[in-house]
C-alpha cells in the first residue's frame, strides 16, 4: 500500500500526530531515503539554510510562510535540532520527514546534537512521545531515523553546513565521508565533534565546558577552509540573539539559529540564510502565538 503522503501533510500541519502505524510506515520510507544519501549531501543553491528548530511547531509554520514553502518549490538545508525543549516536538519532526518524503531533492535533513536517544531523553522528545502514544515505540522508530540522518552538505562546493562545528579529526571534507553515521552519538571522535564543537577566541583546540566537542578559533576556521577550498562554514547549535551570527572578522564562519523565542521566553529572533550562488541574504522573523500548550 502507497503513502497517503498528500493528506498526511494536511493532518500534521494542523498540528496533529500521525497514528502510530502510519509513523512507523513513514520512517521505515524516510529511513530508504536518507540511506541513499551520503554522509556529506552535495546540493545546489538556490536552497535556504535553517538551524535549530526544538519542537516549536507553530514558529516551523511560520519559517515556511517567510522563507517559502516546499511544495512551491523552495529548497532547504535544516541544520539539526529539531526536537526537545518545544511542546510540539513530534509534530515538528512528523512535518520535516513527510517533506522529505514528498520532496527528497527539496530537503535535506542534517542531524544535531539533540537527534540522539541519550538527548532526547532528558529534554523532552521521549516524554512528549509516551504522553502522545502511550508507549516508547514511535520514539525508538525516530531514534532510528535519526541514525540514519547525514553529518553535513555542501552548497555548490563552497559552503560546508553542519550542525555543530569543526574536529581536530577532519582536516577534508572529504574525510566525513568515511565517518560511521548509522549509529548512536558517540561520547567523543569526529563524529561527535561535528554535532557538538563551538566557535570561540582560541588559538588552538581547547576543551568545550558542553562537555563533548571542541572549541575552535578563527585561525582553525580559515585553514579549513583554505585546504577545502570553501568560503564558508554555516552551523546551528548555538543562541543567536538577532537570529545569526558571523564569527570572528573575516565571516568565514556563520550560526544561523531558526528558533525565535527560544523555549518561549529568550526574546531571540530567527532567521533563514538564503545562498544563491555567491550571495547571502538572511530573513529574520519573529515568534507566532502557540495555541496549544501542554496540560
Amino acid at each position: 500500500m502507497g503513502l497517503d503522503l498528500d493528506q498526511w501533510l494536511v493532518a500534521v500541519r494542523r498540528c496533529e500526530p500521525l497514528p502510530e502505524a502510519d509513523l512507523k510506515r513513514l520512517c521505515a520510507h524516510v529511513t530508504d531515503l536518507l540511506l541513499e544519501e551520503s554522509n556529506v549531501v552535495v546540493v545546489s543553491s538556490p536552497v535556504r539554510i535553517c538551524g535549530d528548530l526544538h519542537g516549536q511547531f507553530h514558529d516551523v509554520l511560520e519559517l515556511f510562510r517567510v522563507g517559502g514553502e516546499v511544495d512551491d518549490g523552495t529548497a532547504y538545508v535544516f541544520l539539526g535540532d529539531y526536537v526537545d525543549r518545544g511542546y510540539n516536538s513530534l509534530e515538528t519532526l512528523l512535518l520535516l520527514l513527510l517533506l522529505k518524503a514528498r520532496y527528497p531533492r527539496r530537503v535535506t535533513l542534517l542531524r544535531g546534537n539533540h537527534e540522539s536517544r541519550a538527548v532526547t531523553q532528558t529534554y523532552g522528545f521521549y516524554d512528549e512521545c509516551l504522553r502522545k502514544y502511550g508507549g516508547g515505540d514511535a520514539w525508538r522508530e525516530c531514534c532510528a531515523v535519526f541514525d540514519c540522518l547525514p553529518l553535513a552538505a555542501l552548497v555548490d562546493g563552497t559552503v560546508l553546513c553542519v550542525h555543530g562545528g569543526l574536529s581536530p579529526e577532519i582536516k577534508l571534507v572529504d574525510q566525513i565521508n568515511t565517518l560511521i553515521r548509522q549509529q548512536e552519538i558517540p561520547n567523543e571522535g569526529a563524529f561527535t565533534d561535528l554535532l557538538w564543537s563551538d566557535p570561540d577566541d582560541v588559538e588552538q583546540w581547547t576543551v568545550n565546558q558542553r562537555g563533548c566537542g571542541w572549541l575552535f578559533g578563527g585561525r582553525i576556521v580559515r585553514e579549513f577552509n583554505h585546504l577545502n577550498n570553501t568560503d564558508l562554514i554555516c552551523r546551528a547549535h548555538q543562541l543567536a540573539m538577532e537570529g545569526y551570527q558571523y564569527h570572528f572578522n573575516d565571516k568565514q564562519l556563520l550560526t544561523v539559529w531558526s528558533c525565535p523565542n527560544y523555549c518561549y521566553r529568550c526574546g531571540n529572533s530567527a532567521a533563514i540564510l538564503t545562498l544563491n550562488g555567491k550571495e547571502r541574504t538572511f530573513q529574520v522573523f519573529s515568534e507566532v502565538e502557540t495555541p496549544e500548550y501542554p496540560d
